[in-house]
């Protein structure tokens, strides 16, 4: 079995449709509107449930309708939800998307409840990584937290991977304990300050971060797939051509799904080969969570 622990952040999305983005003090007409289950880090424990991951997810929600919602998800979903924890005065996270006619998005989180997931939290939840294959995370909840994480990992000879999303400067210390780290364009951009257009450039940025003590680097790159790179190997995926509709969670889809095939031992070329497509999958679908394909429906595309 494929343990997989996600520690993260949970959010619920509030969408709208609309031809085009507004300017700065411009209003713009949408075409439809709907709430669905996010955040970072519930996106990526659904889709690893979905490969059929074991999945253990450590988040904090609100005592409030969001976080209940979210809560049922999760086990319909059969994600371990033993380390969620409701905090009594703060709203659960959200997050307001826009959605254009390209499939396109731009994303307002305000975090909730997300903000306060502490290093005492996790301590509280150190079987969980001592139980896990693969540790995964994100950048919604505290970094002095996901710093903690990562070096909990080191110290349990457990693996960590880094989803440095939303793109932001991370502290130095938190390389050398990272199994693998999963920057897009922008965010090796931000890391690296290498402005990542294609595989030559993507390279640099992973030999900059592999530099840095980071022992497997991926670079997604959108519809033209994804470049990794460790001391052995480097190699570009290409991802499959697709209609794009919603580009929400094709992030969040694709490192689900590559925790879950790492966690099962799959080799990293089948891994991230399996990962573009699950993700490819996902931008031809509406929503968050929602978008995330089924093991069954891998074999049908």
């Amino acid at each position: 079995m494929a343990n997989v622990l996600v520690i993260g952040s949970s959010n619920t999305d509030m969408v709208v449709k609309t031809n085009r983005f507004p300017l700065p003090g411009e209003t713009v007409f949408g075409t439809d509107f709907f709430m669905s289950p996010g955040g970072k880090g519930a996106n990526q424990a659904v889709a690893a449930a979905r490969m059929k991951g074991d999945v253990t997810f450590i988040c904090k929600i609100g005592n409030d309708d969001f976080g209940q919602r979210a809560l049922q998800g999760f086990r319909a979903e059969n994600i371990d939800v033993k380390y969620v924890t409701i905090e009594q005065n703060y709203a659960s996270g959200t997050a307001m998307i826009l959605v254009n006619a390209n499939g396109e998005n731009e994303i307002v989180v305000a975090s909730g409840a997300n903000a306060l997931l502490s290093i005492d939290d996790i301590a509280l939840a150190e079987e969980a990584i001592q139980l896990s294959d693969m540790v995964l995370m994100q950048l919604e909840t505290p970094i002095d937290t996901i710093v903690f994480v990562a070096k909990k990992c080191i110290n349990l000879g457990k693996k960590a991977i880094l989803n440095p999303a939303p793109a932001q400067k991370l502290p130095e210390e938190i390389f050398d304990s990272l199994y693998l780290i999963t920057p897009n364009e922008t965010e090796a951009m931000i890391l690296t300050g290498v402005h990542v257009i294609d595989e030559s450039t993507a390279d640099e940025a992973a030999t900059i971060l592999l530099n840095r003590g980071v022992q497997n680097v991926i670079v997604t790159l959108g519809s033209a797939g994804a470049y990794f790179k460790n001391k052995d190997q480097s190699f570009l995926t290409p991802s499959p051509r697709v209609k794009a509709i919603d580009t929400t969670a094709a992030g969040d889809v694709f490192n689900g799904v590559l925790a879950v095939e790492l966690a099962k031992g799959t080799n990293w070329i089948d891994t991230i080969k399996i990962a573009c497509k699950a993700a490819s999958i996902s931008v031809t679908r509406v929503g968050a969570q929602t978008s995330a394909p089924f093991f069954l429906e891998m074999n049908e595309h």
